[in-house]
């Protein structure tokens, strides 16, 4: 190895933890196979320029290894084709900073992450403009924007592992609280519209509890609120970049503002950072049309010339390929310049054929004591459908044979009274049955095919006794998973 590597190394590996990560990028360059060698001309600048940033004292808390280039390992870049700035940085309504952390990002979104940031480039012309302008409305940065780049690369149907879900990635608990639809039918945290809206009031929230500094803000908004006010108390600071020195937080918080700033600066000039070949999508443009009553999408798109597909890309916060029922005034969204044609042809069609019942199928593992007629009674269907849908004969023999079965949608899904809106959760989906006079508790459970513990859960029922005549009971409980449905045997 060439001499002046040799030293060059010596002296990287003597500089304090907190030296900036740019000098581990180049130990690494510098080492690679292929390397070039230097002179010693060459040396004394290259070092100057990766000097530490900020030789002030860390604080107390052990300093955490805010990033390393594991990503970036084995990738070949020359160094002349990223253009690091070191001049000023872009006009913004949010601060903007440029450090070792930033510059970190700014390499990565260029080359191990240059695939994914490119597809966010795409995405974005569709949505920043419709955001920009609720953002404004709210009184917030329209640069807050690339919140949603780095949460979701703005996709509406984006679902994280934590189950955070949307273009600006909501939990359920944190969507409700601003007033966003969460059930088995709607999911508004994937409406690029409502979700924009409860992020600026959020966001906003969170800038005036952090005292307008929108780098805690941001950070409250990846790890909560809490979280970041108890770093601030444990650091005694309210310096984020302070913060993230500890080990406290976790690296996503850590990394998240250094994240959004340089998807920022990158987003604001993507040409001059090798994004320049990006296919950019039209804006979002549509019309808005209350609904009065469950409608099929297909005879939505059809009154308006354009495709089912074009519906759901236009609503994705619709679980299903019909609006939802109980939810009149429900406002759909058009392609823009068919809201009149739709309502003209939408008067003519009469209420109950503008929803045509469809049939959900699922999977069931049929359990020792079934049979074709059990299965079918359970189900709501024939011995036949199930024979047929399953290519079984009469006397095949079920224990064990996974099955697939068909499972009618317009079921009573708990709206109608208290006690039957109690005993189901949001996002599942019952199956009823009518007592006949003489039911007893242990008839039916053993004729739909469950435990009578279950069957009593589900409707608050405490005694194996007489059924009164006319009541209405839950004896099959349905979950949706990924657009499928699954038996649940949960209690309520």
């Amino acid at each position: 190895m060439n001499y002046c590597i040799v030293i060059i190394a010596l002296f990287l590996y003597a500089l304090p933890a907190s030296a900036t990560e740019p000098t581990q990028a180049l130990l690494a360059e510098l080492t690679r196979p292929n390397a070039p060698v230097l002179s010693a001309a060459e040396m004394p600048a290259l070092v100057s320029d990766f000097e530490p940033e900020d030789a002030k004292e860390q604080p107390v808390a052990p300093v955490a290894d805010l990033f390393t280039l594991e990503e970036l390992k084995g990738k070949t870049v020359d160094a002349a084709e990223l253009d690091l700035p070191d001049v000023e940085l872009p006009l913004s309504d949010i601060p903007l900073a440029l450090n070792s952390k930033v510059e970190y990002f700014l390499y990565y979104f260029q080359t191990s992450g240059k695939a994914s940031f490119s597809r966010w480039l795409s995405r974005s012309s569709r949505y920043i403009p419709m955001m920009k302008e609720i953002l404004k409305r709210e009184g917030m940065p329209e640069d807050l924007v690339f919140v949603a780049m780095i949460e979701s690369g703005f996709q509406m149907n984006a679902q994280s592992w934590a189950n955070a879900v949307g273009p600006w990635q909501f939990m359920s608990e944190t969507g409700r609280r601003y007033a966003l639809r969460i059930d088995q039918w709607v999911d508004e945290r994937k409406d690029p519209v409502k979700a924009t809206t409860a992020a600026a009031l959020y966001l906003k929230e969170l800038n005036g509890m952090f005292n307008g500094d929108w780098y805690l803000a941001a950070a409250g908004y990846n790890a909560g609120e809490n979280k970041i006010l108890r770093a601030i108390n444990m650091y005694n600071t309210s310096d984020f970049w302070e913060i993230s020195r500890g080990s406290y937080l976790k690296r996503e918080t850590k990394e998240y503002v250094p994240k959004l700033l340089a998807a920022a600066i990158i987003a604001k000039d993507p040409a001059r950072y090798g994004f320049s070949d990006i296919a950019y999508l039209p804006a979002i443009e549509f019309e808005t049309v209350k609904i009065p009553s469950r409608t099929d999408l297909e005879l939505v798109a059809k009154l308006c010339g354009t495709t089912y597909e074009t519906i759901r890309e236009l609503n994705p916060d619709l679980r299903h390929w019909c609006t939802p029922p109980n939810y009149p005034g429900y406002e759909l969204k058009l392609p823009k310049g068919t809201k009149q044609q739709f309502e003209f042809e939408f008067a003519k069609i009469p209420v109950d054929k503008r929803f045509t019942e469809k049939i959900l199928y699922t999977n069931y593992q049929a359990r020792k004591k079934d049979s074709l007629k059990s299965v079918a009674r359970r189900f709501g269907t024939s011995p036949e459908a199930l024979t047929e849908l399953n290519g079984l004969s009469k006397t095949s023999r079920l224990a064990g044979r996974k099955l697939v079965v068909p499972i009618r949608q317009t079921v009573d899904f708990g709206h109608e009274g208290r006690s039957v809106h109690a005993s189901v959760k949001k996002g599942s989906f019952a199956k009823y049955y009518t007592v006949k006079k003489g039911d007893t508790l242990d008839e039916l459970a053993k004729r739909f095919n469950i435990s009578t513990r279950l069957l009593s859960a589900w409707n608050n029922l405490k005694n194996k006794v007489a059924l009164k005549p006319g009541r209405r009971i839950i004896i099959a409980k349905f979950t949706e998973k990924n657009g499928a449905m699954a038996p649940s045997g949960e209690k309520s």
